[in-house]
């Protein structure tokens, strides 16, 4: 079993929110609605600053000592919810935007993107010391606004 240190799963943070960026920037592309291109441009501001915040987090981590109450176990639960959840690689993150042709599609992607975000989110911050968690919590609840202004939107819209 691979050993998952601390700063392994504050990188793969990184890598969500820039995946998230990167989506909604394609995303405005695809929306009919100025409000709903207004809401993709906002997401992806959002998510460029998450992860800036995870970035800082990251710089200030020790990446050789394992967070207070490891658990190999835990982590290892964490790597394979990643591996089979999350998209990272650039194929299949390009593989899953292939699929995504118009505004309703957009929003149900990024309505469970944002759900395995704040998923993961909870998740990672036991494994953070508890002075890194307050950041997390605060992306946790921004993650929520997400998920529900894109939730509000496509009831709005009728998808």
């Amino acid at each position: 079993m691979a050993v998952f240190e601390a700063s392994d799963i504050v990188e793969v943070a990184v890598r969500i929110e820039e995946n998230g960026a990167h989506f909604y920037r394609y995303a405005v592309q695809l929306a009919g609605k100025e409000e709903t291109k207004a809401l993709f441009q906002h997401l992806a501001d959002e998510e460029v600053r998450h992860q800036r915040t995870f970035a800082e987090i990251l710089a200030g981590m020790d990446r050789n000592v394992p967070p207070e109450g490891y658990d190999g176990e835990y982590a290892a639960y964490l790597h394979n919810y990643v591996d089979n959840r999350l998209v990272f690689t650039t194929e299949a993150f390009a593989g899953e935007l292939a699929k995504i042709r118009d505004e309703a599609s957009a929003l149900d992607f990024a309505i469970q993107r944002e759900l395995d975000a704040i998923h993961y989110y909870r998740e990672m911050r036991e494994l953070l010391p508890a002075d890194q968690r307050r950041a997390i919590e605060q992306i946790i609840t921004e993650e929520k606004g997400h998920f529900k202004r894109l939730s509000e939107m496509k009831k709005r819209l009728g998808c």
